[in-house]
């Protein structure tokens, strides 16, 4: 066969690159990629440098270039606009990241929500609970943008859009799944609401839920956890424990079966003094 020197037919070239005489074919026909010489059998032949122009079309292609605007990079050949078109692609890809690294927190938050929400329904145990990180808004402040006749939608549309809001603003990856800090043990008294964060932040919203001990029981398959309150206070007071901050009462469910009653999850939580279990 007569092979011009340093040539690659398009078997072998497809196989330096780990693609297809498909894909090889397709981006001849587009102009995208063309053979830099035909031998006098016919056949098509690449130099091994087009590596480079092939890998720079598949950095270009799967950050959702257009192939429209790869050509004309690849035939200009200027460093500023190719510049500025790889920012551009990264700038997208660091947008999608984000998108990616969000779901990752949604999922793996639900997940561990959902295993914890499979204990006994009303039994207090204790664990070690790593620190979590939230975005606490005072209710006070909450109370000022609530109109009073709008109802519990109206106020649980408020809570939310106030979380939306100050994760753009500041960047904050959430899960969104609501919980509320209580100062005492007693039901009522909400301080804050909030919902976790993925990363430390210095927003003024910032507040951290400390590692340590904690005290904990989940009520299950009802709404009203007046019962719950009741039930944790009652064994603080029967095992003389001693307690260290405020209640937290979190929503374990989320936003994929709080649709149904039976499916509703809420662990409440507070830390023991000095580490009792």
């Amino acid at each position: 066969m007569d092979v011009p020197k340093g040539g690659l037919t398009s078997m072998a070239f497809a196989r330096l690159c780990g693609t297809t005489k498909e894909t090889l074919r397709h981006y001849k026909d587009t102009g995208l990629l063309v053979p830099r010489r035909q031998g006098e059998n016919g056949y098509f032949y690449y130099d091994a440098e087009q590596f480079y122009d092939f890998y720079a079309i598949s950095i270009f292609r799967q950050t959702g270039t257009p192939l429209e605007e790869i050509r004309r990079c690849l035939q200009n050949q200027d460093a500023g606009e190719t510049l500025a078109l790889l920012q551009e692609q990264q700038e997208r890809l660091n947008r999608q990241r984000r998108k990616l690294e969000q779901m990752e927190f949604v999922l793996s938050s639900t997940i561990g929500s959902l295993e914890m929400g499979r204990v006994p329904d009303m039994i207090p145990r204790t664990s070690f609970f790593e620190t979590e990180r939230l975005l606490a808004i005072p209710t006070e402040e909450l109370e000022g943008m609530v109109n009073p006749w709008e109802g519990d939608d109206g106020r649980l549309i408020t809570v939310l859009e106030r979380c939306r809001t100050l994760c753009q603003e500041y960047g904050l990856q959430a899960d969104l799944r609501l919980g509320a800090v209580h100062p005492r043990i007693e039901e009522g008294a909400i301080s804050h609401l909030y919902t976790r964060i993925k990363e430390k932040s210095d927003c003024p919203y910032y507040m951290e839920k400390p590692a340590g001990t904690y005290l904990y029981l989940c009520c299950r398959g009802n709404w009203d956890i007046s019962r719950g309150y009741a039930a944790l206070a009652a064994y603080i007071g029967e095992q003389q424990l001693e307690t260290a901050g405020s209640l937290y009462a979190c929503d374990l469910a989320g936003f994929i079966l709080n649709g149904v009653e039976q499916n509703a999850a809420t662990m409440l939580s507070i830390r023991l003094q000095g580490g009792q279990m």
